[in-house]
């Protein structure tokens, strides 16, 4: 077996994930991007033991918000006293981010044994990137004797490689344009592939508000004989506070009374996410049911890097927030209005060639003094966008273009001076920035 050193040589990046390699040199066959389909997993589940079934799933999918609901309902139920998994994806900084057991990031030597364990029969199995991701994750979790976990939908959700689990509680966030490449160009077309991870009898919820949407919702609901919770509106949010250390809201349920509940999550929409995460606890079977007292404190412990994160760093305060489309970018910018930054203010921008960047571009100008386009290192090549033309087409004397990422980053901090700086885009532009500046967002 290679060194660590020999195993984390350059490869086309500055820097390159250890489980990653070994996934590339087990798993040689395997291919990133999108590839639908449950065929592949299920086969390597079965002939792997089933670890998916061995422990009770909730089940999060949606547009925007299920890593905010997902770290929400971690947080509380680890308080509680249980031993959680949670999934989720893509990461920031690390591969080991996508797999954690009780709030910890699983560790190199970990996955490197399971790699190597698993990985001849990953590949037999002709699995993708992520699908020998969610394989490990779920052998994880077994391995680790979770109580319960928290899985995060990669893409849509009808055909994604989650979706062979059974869950006791399913979790649609929201329905926005996105990935419309893979998905389709109405909501509805969306909908329809997020709607496919509703299970005969297991309850649904939501945050959804577009009534239209709704009545989708409800008739799936009605055909799998699923009971549907519209938290929005069943479990609205009142009185909601936001602040740079995070935001405080009033919400009624029936297991619990009033809640004055306080998130480090920074926004109104994380008002809202949270709420959500509390209605899924309240339905939970009993032994999971949350006493009031983890409730409150479990929120407020909450830890979710990359989603109005706030840092200071020689005088500048760095927000990050990954913002990959346009209903991000709107959120993120309500959420900057309401805080009382220094200026001025940069925006500090690379968002990936497949998304909505004139989307995006046009939410966020009006909150900047200055914006700097870059591109992200950690950005896939087939996936970078083409500066001279987003240069062109954003034609502004206020925007500077920077393709060098590390110059980039000096001239956002120079325009900013004792200022604020706003990173956002894509979760590798935050997450190149979050490591470029040393800001570490995993536990020793």
């Amino acid at each position: 077996m290679k060194s660590e050193e020999k195993l984390l040589e350059n490869s086309g990046q500055e820097e390159i994930d250890l489980a990653c390699y070994l996934l590339d040199q087990f798993v040689p066959g395997m291919e990133r991007g999108v590839h639908w389909g449950l065929e592949r997993i299920s086969k390597f589940l079965t002939n792997t033991g089933a670890p998916h079934l061995k422990y009770p799933v909730i089940h999060i999918g949606g547009t925007n918000g299920k890593g905010s609901v997902a770290a929400s309902l971690t947080s509380v139920l680890s308080l509680q006293g249980y031993s959680v998994g949670l999934y989720t994806s893509p990461h920031l900084c690390s591969f080991n981010e996508r797999i954690q057991i009780d709030g910890s990031c699983v560790k190199n030597e970990t996955l490197k044994d399971l790699i190597i364990e698993l990985g001849p029969e990953m590949n037999r199995c002709g699995l993708s990137f992520f699908e020998a991701t969610t394989g490990l994750a779920f052998h994880m979790f077994q391995r680790s004797k979770v109580e319960i976990a928290i899985i995060e939908v990669g893409l849509g959700g009808r055909l994604d490689a989650t979706n062979v689990v059974e869950p006791i509680s399913t979790v649609i966030t929201n329905i926005q344009m996105d990935h419309r490449e893979y998905l389709g160009d109405t909501k509805e077309e969306i909908a329809f592939e997020k709607l496919g991870i509703v299970k005969e009898g297991i309850p649904l919820f939501t945050s959804e508000t577009d009534k239209h949407l709704l009545e989708m919702f409800s008739r799936v609901c009605r055909e799998r004989k699923s009971q549907l919770f519209p938290t929005f509106y069943e479990n609205p949010v009142t009185q909601v506070e936001v602040s740079l250390q995070g935001t405080s809201f009033k919400s009624w349920y029936k297991s619990w009374g009033n809640l004055e509940i306080f998130t480090p999550l920074i926004g109104d929409h994380q008002a809202i996410n949270t709420s959500l995460a509390l209605a899924v606890m309240e339905q939970l079977p009993g032994p999971f049911l949350p006493k009031k007292e983890a409730l409150i404190e479990g929120s407020s412990l909450v830890d979710w890097p990359g989603r109005i994160q706030v840092e200071k760093k020689s005088g500048v305060t760095w927000i990050f927030d990954i913002a990959h489309n346009q209903a991000g970018a709107s959120a993120l910018a309500n959420t900057l209005n309401c805080l009382q930054l220094e200026g001025p203010t940069v925006v500090l921008v690379s968002v990936l060639v497949d998304k909505d960047w004139k989307g995006i571009f046009f939410e966020l100008v009006n909150v900047a003094d200055y914006v700097v386009l870059t591109q992200s290192i950690s950005a896939p090549i087939d996936r970078r966008w083409d500066l001279s033309e987003v240069s062109t087409i954003l034609d502004d004397s206020e925007i500077e273009v920077c393709p060098d990422f590390a110059d980039a980053l000096v001239m956002a901090e120079t325009l900013a001076q004792k200022g604020t700086v706003v990173v956002t885009g894509s979760a590798h532009t935050v997450g190149d920035v979050l490591s470029t500046l040393d800001f570490d967002i995993q536990d020793d």
